[in-house]
């Protein structure tokens, strides 16, 4: 699945009619959850059924298209079924126990309530909200497709305007010389990673070059009043201005993992829980800040589009022991320097990478864990 996004172009009364639209599958996502909790035992056939009660009972939910409502519903139902799996597969932690939406972005229509023009730089949209016809703005060739392939259209709200996404049934595949290299792949804080060969790429640190930018706004936003125009546009500056670090963040990750797979046959990384891991508070900012997660997430994505083999390996001890001889070197987060006694002597992170890449070629590991097919920009 292909997902290519486009700024939508519209005036005020469109906009509201979207926020409508958005609100609305809100309210039947959340009546759903309702229902599951008053009675046990029901499954997504019981709640279609619930989904007609309700476009029967309120006429703001009829006016929704009823595929944007069945999406809504397959929504709720998704974290129900999420919840069940985790419970049988008795996962450590919260096993996310369903929860009523507050603030809903999106709102998601299937092959109906909508049209696309035929030059593909328009979209009308068919049901009684009033939405209708918004221009595309964006460089995705979008005619090339054909409209039979694109199963779902999702209209998001962000801080910066309202996009139209279009998720296309279409799986693409590149072939690619072989370069006959490997490379492994140490992820960290100071740099963003140390390859095998004793490259380095620096941490770009978006969110901490911004912060100072990010508490002025946060300020004028606490001296606003509550519920005033003025703070909605205070708010709303706030948002813009995290969302440009998101997605300075996201290409970023993007662009440098494209270049790993275009570069090596096979690239072994870490096999990291971020989720874990943030949980030391002293480490948090720093982590989310460098985006692991994107960077593991693209690296999967264009290793299987190019048909390059991706491996995460177990992390335990790979900065511990010796790349070398393989003795056990016991030794700090301050200690940056490896130094063996058989005389090896390297970066503690090139080390580690060394590691990472012979325990990824002596076992088979695993691929394709978290591989998330998305083309866009977030």
């Amino acid at each position: 699945m292909k997902v290519l996004e486009f700024k939508a172009k519209g005036n005020k009364t469109q906009y509201a009619a979207i926020d409508e639209a958005i609100r609305t599958g809100q309210f039947v996502r959340n009546k759903c959850l309702r229902y599951w909790m008053e009675n046990k035992g029901v499954g997504q056939k019981e709640l279609y059924r619930h989904n007609t009660c309700l476009r029967a009972e309120y006429p703001f939910v009829k006016d929704l298209n009823s595929h944007a409502c069945q999406a809504s519903v397959e929504r709720a139902y998704s974290s129900i079924a999420r919840f069940y799996d985790k419970c049988k597969k008795k996962a450590p932690g919260k096993k996310g126990y369903p929860k009523f939406k507050k603030f809903s972005r999106s709102v998601e229509y299937k092959t109906s309530g909508w049209k696309l023009s035929g030059d593909a730089k328009s979209i009308n949209f068919l049901d009684k909200k009033g939405i209708g016809k918004l221009k595309l703005k964006g460089t995705w060739e979008l005619w090339r497709y054909e409209q039979k392939l694109i199963k779902r259209v999702r209209l998001v709200r962000r801080a910066d305007g309202y996009y139209v996404q279009f998720c296309i049934k279409v799986y693409e595949k590149e072939s690619l010389e072989p370069t006959h290299t490997n490379i492994g792949l140490d992820v960290g804080l100071k740099e963003f990673y140390t390859d095998s060969k004793g490259g380095v790429e620096q941490n770009p640190r978006f969110y901490r070059k911004s912060e100072k930018r990010l508490k002025f706004h946060q300020r004028r936003v606490s001296r606003k009043k509550k519920g005033s125009a003025n703070r909605k546009k205070a708010i709303n500056r706030l948002g813009r201005t995290h969302l440009k670090i998101s997605r300075r963040r996201e290409e970023h990750a993007k662009r440098l993992a494209r270049c790993v797979i275009h570069s090596n046959d096979v690239v072994a990384y870490e096999d990291l829980r971020v989720k874990n891991l943030i949980k030391n508070h002293c480490l948090a900012k720093s982590i989310n800040d460098a985006g692991w997660y994107q960077f593991r997430k693209w690296l999967e994505y264009f290793g299987q589009k190019f048909g390059r083999q991706t491996i995460a390996v177990n992390p335990a001890y790979t900065s511990q022991n010796c790349s070398s001889c393989g003795a056990v070197v016991k030794k700090t987060l301050s200690t940056r320097t490896h130094t063996c006694k058989c005389g090896c002597q390297l970066d503690r992170d090139h080390n580690a990478a060394i590691n990472i890449l012979k325990r990824a070629l002596g076992t088979v590991g695993h691929t394709g864990t978290w591989v998330v097919l998305v083309n866009g920009r977030k």
